[in-house]
């Protein structure tokens, strides 16, 4: 019951997001690229948000002692498994981050920014200073920065909200579409790209979605506070996100605004 009602009062977040403008803005290939160039982060924190739920929900330290509750560790684990080490177009074994970096160079987008950036986040004590030091537009700080606020909270029901809740499901169906409709050998030229959509799509969807939902009502239970927390927190992740899709959708009417001016 907990969980419909926390849905219901996150429905008008998540409409927002989808129907944001930025959707009716990413119509070709090179808008894909500046998209990417920006949502990159949100894909690498993630990763982040995730090894914070394996720390605190699964037993990474020695001398080794089993999870307080075995279903979710294995949930996490498995997620873990498969962003971290799945397998790419090829066969070969490389993290979700990895191959969305492939798909970036796939389609001429700027991948040395974001790993120079993320090179320079080395210490979670200082994340915080090195974010705001970071080249990096104000959303995509922001962004970043509640991610970390979140993680180090060390509040595992808190980490699992921004995880679950903080993300969007509407990209990859639109960056399908756009592929499909970018002349005969769109799908053939962007196979990585088209790849990680699909899996993406796969397991978010078919796996990972309702898994994630078992594990907010295991770890908040009956305990009140922990919903309200996770409330909150949800609904800071989502407005997060929809900022950081305000900034993209800007720079896409910037950079449409500068082809007119060269024309």
């Amino acid at each position: 019951m907990q969980i419909e009602k926390l849905e219901n009062t996150l429905q008008p977040f998540r409409e927002q997001l989808k129907n944001h403008p930025l959707y009716a803005q990413l119509d070709s290939v090179e808008d894909i690229k500046t998209f990417m160039e920006s949502h990159v982060y949100a894909v690498w924190d993630f990763m982040s948000l995730l090894k914070a739920l394996q720390q605190n929900l699964t037993c990474v330290g020695l001398p080794w002692h089993p999870a307080s509750d075995t279903a979710v560790a294995r949930f996490i684990n498995e997620i873990v498994l498969e962003e971290e080490t799945d397998f790419n177009e090829l066969g070969e074994p490389k993290s979700h981050f990895e191959m969305y970096l492939d798909a970036m160079k796939e389609v001429d987008a700027n991948t040395e920014k974001v790993t120079q950036t993320i090179a320079g986040f080395t210490d979670l004590e200082q994340i915080s200073k090195q974010i705001e030091s970071a080249d990096l537009n104000q959303a995509e700080k922001n962004f970043l920065q509640f991610t970390f606020e979140v993680i180090n909270t060390q509040q595992a029901h808190i980490i699992a909200a921004a995880f679950t809740f903080g993300r969007e499901d509407l990209i990859p169906d639109m960056f399908l579409s756009i592929i499909e409709q970018s002349g005969e050998e769109g799908p053939s030229k962007y196979k990585k790209l088209e790849y990680y959509l699909k899996r993406h799509i796969e397991l978010d969807g078919d796996e990972h979605g309702p898994l994630a939902l078992r594990m907010i009502k295991a770890l908040c239970g009956s305990d009140a506070h922990k919903w309200n927390d996770v409330e909150e927190y949800s609904k800071r992740a989502l407005q997060y996100r929809i900022e950081l899709w305000d900034s993209i959708a800007k720079k896409l009417t910037e950079n449409k605004g500068s082809l007119v001016d060269a024309l």
